[in-house]
């Protein structure tokens, strides 16, 4: 049964055993309370919010994603969480309800005391990102969030759209769609990858990129990269410490593989042209044979009844999966302590003075 808590819950270190439904009481706050012997000394929690863009049908999953990896990384700090929505992304009924149980709007956002903000990115809808009808608020966000917080983390298409806005760096489209698990190679010197295994595999499913050229010439420094899918983590420090990903260190075992099915789906639909490629490495070897033999029917049977044959048990890569799912932590466990140093510093050398 979803949890509804009545009250702000503290939330224990390791895997949450909550599920992250919402009460009707208005904003959703959440607790994360670390390993206290070992609390960094800072006055009350540190305050995150959370923006999820995400479609309605990735709205709960995206909210169970980012407040696992906020869990299991708050080994030595404390952690509220609030939820935050932009009104102009497109919501149907299903997502509607949920943003209304849980979520506050953007104005109430711009008037918060957060020390840092993680923004979510969503499906591109349109060529240009900035013909994407949530940009300006998208763009306020970002101007707020550099002049407000201590730290703000972007996501896949987020983090694109605020290169574009800052930087004028424009993505590029991809030939073909960049989904699986790929190796990536670290820099050892930054705060925020201490500890990362080197390789570290990360996921990616994106249309897009953004060039490491154009990110080096803006000043960013590139914290990890792939042959394969390239630029995954790079930051550069503004007012604020912007840190980016291309990838998708939140996702958990399941979350490409359930992706595809979507694919699929959206294919026999005829809402997509291409059959969807099989990730690479989420699958043992056995379940790729059985998703290829199953894209075969549906080339020569493309109809939407088929789905109800689609094999939804297969095998997953454990070994990958689990390897980024450690490293991921590590890394929140890292940018948490970044903020939680920063808000100290904070604290004794001047009070911090919101700016609209």
């Amino acid at each position: 049964m979803p949890l509804v808590p009545t009250e702000a819950r503290p939330i224990g270190r390791g895997e949450p055993s909550w599920t992250p439904s919402c009460a009707p009481r208005g904003n959703e706050v959440r607790d994360i309370l670390g390993d206290r012997s070992g609390l960094v000394d800072i006055t009350g929690p540190i305050e995150i919010g959370l923006v999820n863009n995400m479609p309605d049908a990735a709205l709960e999953a995206t909210e169970r994603q980012f407040l696992g990896l906020l869990a299991r990384g708050a080994t030595d700090c404390d952690v509220r969480v609030h939820f935050f929505a932009l009104a102009d992304v497109p919501r149907g009924d299903q997502g509607e309800r949920h943003l209304s149980l849980c979520y506050d709007d953007l104005d109430a956002l711009l008037k918060s005391r957060l020390d840092a903000v993680i923004i979510t990115g969503n499906e591109p809808r349109a060529a240009r990102l900035s013909d994407e009808p949530y940009w300006n608020s998208l763009t306020r966000l970002f101007d707020w969030a550099e002049r407000n917080t201590i730290s703000t983390l972007f996501s896949c298409l987020s983090a694109h759209a605020v290169v574009l806005y800052l930087d004028g760096i424009e993505r590029t489209q991809l030939d073909s769609k960049c989904s699986g698990v790929f190796d990536h190679v670290c820099r050892n010197d930054h705060q925020l990858t201490m500890g990362l295994p080197s390789p570290w595999p990360v996921a990616h499913s994106r249309w897009n990129e953004v060039s490491e050229a154009a990110l080096n010439g803006a000043g960013y420094t590139i914290l990890s990269r792939s042959e394969a899918a390239g630029v995954n983590l790079f930051v550069r420090q503004r007012q604020s410490l912007f840190v980016l990903f291309q990838g998708h260190p939140e996702y958990e075992q399941d979350s490409l593989f359930r992706e595809y099915r979507r694919d699929v789906r959206r294919f026999l639909a005829a809402e997509q042209d291409n059959y969807p490629e099989i990730p690479e490495r989420c699958l043992a070897i056995r379940a790729r044979r059985v998703l290829l033999r199953f894209r075969q029917r549906a080339l020569k049977q493309r109809a939407l009844d088929l789905m109800s044959e689609f094999p939804a048990n297969v095998q997953l890569e454990l070994a990958h999966l689990e390897r980024a799912r450690r490293g991921a932590t590590v890394l929140f466990a890292n940018w948490l302590r970044v903020v939680a140093e920063a808000k100290q510093q904070r604290r004794t050398v001047r009070p911090r003075l919101l700016q609209v």
